[in-house]
């Protein structure tokens, strides 16, 4: 894999429980995967349109943060959107 990738925390004891066989599966784990894959669809559904004008700058810097992520830019504009009005992004004063 070329692109580097960056852990957090939960994910480097998820895989280190993983490599050391901590892990069990459980009985209903196709019911669950399902579930999980119903919400994740529902969450992230794309059914409307936003056109918004922003500064050159903006978008410039918003493409150069989209790349290091490598990810498209929209889907980064997309996802700081949702965490923003689900609360999860704060400002950091």
């Amino acid at each position: 894999m070329s692109k580097k990738h960056r852990y957090d925390d939960e994910e480097l004891e998820i895989l280190q429980a993983e490599e050391a066989g901590a892990l069990k599966s459980v009985d209903d784990s196709e019911q669950r995967i399902e579930a999980h894959q119903r919400a994740a669809n529902e969450t992230f559904k794309k059914d409307q349109r936003l056109n918004i004008r922003i500064s050159s700058r903006d978008l410039k810097n918003l493409k150069a943060r989209a790349l290091e992520e490598g990810i498209p830019y929209q889907t980064l504009a997309a996802s700081l959107l949702h965490k923003y009005v689900s609360g999860q992004l704060v400002e950091n004063r």
